[in-house]
């Protein structure tokens, strides 16, 4: 029976593939443009060196707004504006940080501010001592203890040798391998309940131990990196709401230098640190963050349809956010101005979407959504609606806005600037015969997979979330997770102008596709 029914798939999908038609003149035409006429470096250098990072609400996020929204008028497309993703928090931006060991002997340390930090009031100098403070046990343990203390408040872990490269690309057999699927283990409620109370006792914590440091009056926290080798890896600190405690300045130090002040402590000698971190609010209140979009209007019987492609823009503060997203970014970019370089007349409408606060929780994309696709009510339980909506359980029936209907399909680019080898189908079967016939075209550059596999913790999530098929692209590492990965090394040298050219056309032409195709791509069911 199991032979009969694994047949019986495999001839549908045989069908479609069989009577899914690939315009190649176009792809030729898209080939063409996009690897021997492309700008998509000299995009990206624009956005990273000329703007630089990007983070959320911050004065160079929206420079980055108003410079895509200049590109894309400036490439003939049409309604280039910024949609608001909600009252997002304060802007902030730093200029500098420095840090060096005065005593027991002079040394450089090197440190970036955490995002929403405090500055320093100038140059502070004081001593080094361990302070590790998770719970209000410690904060009593620590009370009186702290006045005119620089805290290192992160474990000393040991250094950890590599045993892989830097940069790698997946194998043949890697991407066969990525085509299977492993069947998931049940796992019940207890770890989603842990996963939801850590996050709960963390934001119920962070206003309380922000203040309590200022009370106590600590010059600065520390804390350690989660690389080696002096890469620093940065998220946020303090608070970007208004009216909520900041605390103190909190730099993040390279893990090498973070240990060497460690021993010092453990053999009793107490390091002494001249701090400076030059910092500031743009704003003293909360304000909206901003999604820039802009459209390639359909021109046949299904110009009311949409396809949509979009990446994150907004990046961390450290590097100039390069391949975090400036390559996806770069990408979707050059991909809509191949098609208009090309000529192309889509049937259906291309929208672009150039997300912000996707590191802040997919913000910019999950508002987006909300306002013109569709979304989930608010629980009524006082206790469900305090909880962020990606762990609710209990979501109720879809609310269905006025373009859900008209979506054929969302693509997104967000795993640094390696090569597409792929797509996730996102648990779509009905749409993987598809994405193979317009994968053929693409083999000889190294795009051969489709994978029923499920990816996340990007944009498309918050298409997917609503029953909207929203799909991320099978991309080569490089060195996203190993060095650049939310680190000051996210910067333009890491990226790859023979792969992001792949990628462009690639996306180019999966969009193009979409919005030719006499029907609309395929939908998983949704459980209302």
């Amino acid at each position: 029976m199991k032979r009969v029914l694994l047949m019986t798939a495999l001839l549908a999908a045989g069908v479609v593939g069989a009577q899914e038609r690939v315009d190649l003149d176009m792809t030729g035409r898209i080939r063409a443009e996009a690897f021997n006429r492309s700008q998509v470096m000299a995009t990206l250098g624009e956005l990273t060196e000329g703007i630089g990072p990007r983070l959320t609400n911050s004065p160079s996020m929206s420079k980055a707004n108003s410079w895509a929204r200049g590109k894309f008028t400036g490439w003939g497309l049409a309604n280039a504006h910024d949609e608001s993703i909600g009252t997002f928090g304060r802007g902030w931006e730093f200029s500098g940080a420095s840090a060096e060991m005065v005593s027991p002997r002079g040394f450089p340390l090197h440190v970036i501010p955490m995002a929403w930090t405090p500055a320093t009031p100038g140059l502070v100098e004081g001593d080094v001592m361990a302070a590790k403070i998770e719970s209000k046990d410690d904060m009593e343990k620590f009370k009186g203890k702290l006045r005119g203390k620089i805290l290192l408040v992160s474990d000393a872990r040991p250094y950890k040798f590599g045993e892989k490269a830097d940069s790698s690309r997946y194998s043949e057999q890697e991407l066969t391998d990525m085509i299977g699927v492993e069947v998931p283990a049940d796992r019940g409620d207890r770890s989603r309940d842990a996963m939801l109370k850590r996050y709960l006792d963390r934001m119920a914590f962070g206003p309380t131990l922000n203040q309590f440091l200022i009370d106590e009056g600590a010059l600065a926290t520390v804390s350690m990196s989660r690389s080696d080798n002096d890469i620093l890896v940065l998220g946020g600190g303090g608070s970007r709401k208004a009216g909520e405690s900041v605390g103190v300045p909190s730099v993040v130090m390279g893990a090498e230098h973070y240990n060497t002040l460690m021993r010092a402590l453990d053999r009793k000698q107490i390091p002494r640190i001249r701090l400076n971190v030059a910092a500031r609010f743009t704003d003293d209140s909360d304000q909206p963050g901003y999604n820039t979009i802009a459209e390639i209007p359909g021109s046949g019987p299904h110009r009311d349809e949409i396809v949509m492609l979009g990446a994150h823009m907004d990046s961390w503060h450290a590097g100039t956010g390069a391949s975090d997203n400036g390559a996806g970014v770069t990408v979707v970019m050059e991909a809509v101005r191949i098609l208009k370089a090309i000529g192309a007349k889509p049937d259906r409408t291309i929208r672009v979407a150039l997300w912000s606060g996707e590191e802040q929780g997919l913000i910019g994309s999950s508002k987006y959504v909300e306002d013109h696709f569709g979304h989930y009510p608010e629980p009524i339980d006082p206790k469900e609606k305090a909880i962020p909506s990606f762990f609710r359980q209990n979501k109720g029936a879809l609310i269905r806005g006025k373009e859900y209907g008209r979506l054929a399909a969302y693509f997104n680019l967000d795993n640094g600037s390696g090569k597409v080898r792929g797509i996730y189908a996102q648990e779509n079967m009905a749409v993987a015969p598809i994405f193979e016939e317009w994968m053929k075209p693409w083999h000889d550059v190294g795009a051969t997979i489709v994978t029923q596999r499920n990816t996340g913790s990007t944009d498309h999530i918050s298409f997917d979330a609503v029953g909207l098929p929203g799909f991320q692209f099978v991309q080569d590492g490089l060195d996203y997770f190993t060095n650049v990965h939310h680190t000051d090394l996210d910067t333009y040298d890491h990226a790859s102008a023979q792969d992001l050219k792949q990628a462009s056309a690639i996306m180019a032409s999966f969009v193009y596709n979409a919005a030719m195709r006499p029907a609309m791509l395929p939908r998983k069911p949704l459980a209302d």
